[in-house]
Formats: structure tokens, sequence, C-alpha cells
């Protein structure tokens, strides 16, 4: 959770000054909407790689080589600015345009997190370590704004100041590192089997459904909704940064209330019955022409929109084996970072063709399109 927690500032971070600094180089909504794609299909594919492959290593060896890559992500994008060299940096670096967690990191802990933890006890803990994680985001994209301050304080280019601060990544890879040294939990071993046996058609299925939600949630990543906010309403950074560190405050702490209501009507129906209001005010902030209005609905969606995780990932790891919890994690993971991969392009597409709202009204729709379909599944009756 400590490890979760520094690497997500950092998250927080990057995911809002990404889109700004790569407009100040001069790339275009779709360059940008291509880069965060690439970023999301090497995610996808690390991901997948950890949960199926890697896990056999045990938590902590992947966990430590994932620090790494972080350190050289970070390291790269703070010293290339062309195109095609920041796409291959992205594709095979862990960095996170959505301002939440889609890396090589997620399956590992996730099942290490399941191992040490009792079915009834896990949507709360999965909660706790959620929560963990976004307030530390949201104080990431709070302090977004300080590269630009920094700049104009020290007389140094906007763009310099804001290139070299992707080395935060460097020093949380680091600090993340130090913590994962000192873990004792590991994964099942090699006694038992690996991959997905009992287990395979059931997450197959609720893959599918996630990649449905996911490839909505890429027209409205955070990286994308920083570009709309400033391409429509020319917003500026400092507000930029205050709006989606609420944003991060509100999604944190609400999923605190998420295991509580799935202890009385179900795992399926608290993630459906928070997530279709969630995407009603996600159209809502797409249509409105003001921004204040625009804030404030993205503002209540995300007080409603992330009720959802600590309860999915409950629920994937309550319908599997033990042994077959980091490939579930891995596989149902993967489609999501699959699913986000598809969108932003098109989503960077419409806001150079059009300034109105129409990648978050197409999000809406698809991931309400989701929520319905999810709830006519039978997995949780109880």
């Amino acid at each position: 959770m400590v490890a979760r927690a520094v690497r997500a500032f950092a998250d927080g971070f990057a995911s809002v000054l990404l889109a700004r600094y790569l407009k100040h180089l001069g790339f275009s909504g779709t360059q940008i909407g291509v880069l965060i794609t690439a970023t999301l299909l090497g995610s996808a594919a690390l991901t997948l790689l950890a949960g199926l492959r890697l896990s056999r290593l045990g938590a902590r060896p992947v966990l430590l080589g994932s620090c790494a890559l972080m350190a050289a992500t970070g390291f790269g994008f703070a010293t290339v600015t062309w195109f095609w060299p920041l796409l291959l940096v992205g594709f095979i670096g862990t960095l996170n345009p959505s301002g939440g967690d889609v890396s090589l990191f997620l399956p590992t802990e996730q099942a290490a997190l399941a191992d040490l933890t009792d079915a009834p006890e896990r949507p709360g803990r999965f909660a706790v370590y959620n929560v963990a994680a976004a307030l530390s985001a949201a104080a990431g994209a709070l302090a977004s704004a300080v590269p630009e301050r920094l700049a104009h304080s020290l007389d140094w280019s906007v763009v310099r100041t804001e290139r070299l601060s992707f080395l935060i990544y460097v020093v949380t890879a680091v600090v993340a590192g130090a913590v994962y040294a000192r873990m004792r939990a590991s994964l099942p071993g090699p006694t038992l089997r690996r991959g997905l046996h009992r287990s395979r058609s059931v997450v197959i299925k609720l893959s599918l459904l996630f990649t449905l939600d996911s490839a909505g949630g890429g027209f409205a990543l955070q990286s994308l909704l920083v570009l709309y906010l400033y391409v429509r309403f020319h917003l500026s950074p400092t507000a930029t940064g205050a709006t989606l560190a609420a944003t991060g405050v509100l999604s944190a702490f609400s999923q605190l209330a998420s295991p509580i209501i799935a202890r009385r009507i179900g795992l399926v129906r608290t993630m459906v019955y928070t997530h279709l209001p969630a995407n009603l005010f996600l159209v809502l902030a797409g249509v409105l022409p003001n921004v204040h209005a625009a804030i404030v609905f993205l503002l209540l969606r995300s007080a409603l929109s992330q009720m959802d995780v600590p309860v999915r990932q409950a629920l994937v790891m309550r319908l599997v084996d033990p042994d077959e919890r980091a490939a579930a994690a891995s596989v149902t993971n993967v489609p999501r970072s699959l699913g986000s991969a598809a969108t932003p392009a098109l989503a960077g597409a419409l806001l150079d063709w059009s300034h109105f709202g129409w990648p978050l009204i197409f999000a809406g729709i698809a991931k309400a399109t989701y929520d319905l379909l999810l709830l006519a599944q039978p997995l949780d009756r109880d």
C-alpha cells in the first residue's frame, strides 16, 4: 500500500503534466492521443507478461524490476523531445496517462494483497489500497502546476522545466523499490498450477465487459480531460491541477463507502448503481458550455465513478482459485488497458476537429452500456 501510494504521486503528477507538456512541444491533439495509446498498449503487454509468466518468480523480484523500468521511463521523458523516440519510450515504459494504475505492478500487487487477506475483508482492504493511491495521485495532480511556476521564478523555459519534471519517476521508483525490497509476501509457489484453469470462462467474460468500460474511459483519461479543459475553456494549469486534485480526493474517499454498500446489496449491484449516475454526469460535463458547470459535473462524477474499483477487484479475486489470482488480475486488467488504448487517438482527433465535449459524451454512453450488460450477468446475487 505504501509503495502504491508513492508511485501514485508520480502518476498523478505526470498524467496532468503530460498533455500540457506535449502541447508545448508543438504536438497536435492526434499525436498526443497516439502517444497516450502507445503507453496504454505497452502497459497492457507488460501487465499480461507479469501476470502469466513473471508471477512464478515471486512478488518482490517482479516489483523491483518494475521499479527499474519506471526509473528508465522517467529518464527517457526527461531527455527526449522527438515524437517517435517518445512513442517508443511510452510503449516500453510505465508512464501512466490515466492517473490510475495500468502497469505491470498491478497484477502482482493485487494477487499478493489477496493472498494476505481473507475473502470477507477484501473489499475493505482493496478500498484502503485504492484510497491511499488516489489521495497520493490527487496530491501529484495538485503539484503539477509547480513546474510552470518554477520556470517563471527561475526565468527558465517552461518546456525545459516540464521536461525535467519527469525525473520524478526516477525518484519515486527508488523510494518504491526500497519499500518493495522489504516485502516478505510472495505469490503461490511453483507446486501450484499457474495461469487460468477452473475460472477461465468467467474471467474471459468479465474481461470482455471490462474492455467496453475501458474503451469508454479512454475517451476521458485524465490527460485528455486536461487537454479538453485547455482547448475549450483555456483553463490555467493551476486551476486544472486543483480541479483534478479535487476529483482525485473525491474518488478516493468515495471508495471507502463501497464495501459498506456491497455488504448490503452485493458486489455487482454496488458497481452498477454507483457507476451509472457517474456516466450521466460525465456526459453533462461535455455538453455544458460553462467551465464552472463542467467542473461541477466532473466533481460529481468523480464522487461516484471509482466506487466500483475495490468491489470489482474483490469480485475477481472471489471468483478464482488462489493460484489463478495473478493471472486473473492480469487477464482482467490487460483488456482494460487495451480498451483504454483504443480510443485516446480518436478523442484527440475529435478535439482537433471541434472543441465541443464529444469525447466525454462518447465515454459516458459506452460506460453506461457496460453497466447494463454487467448487471445482466449471473455473477453476484448475494
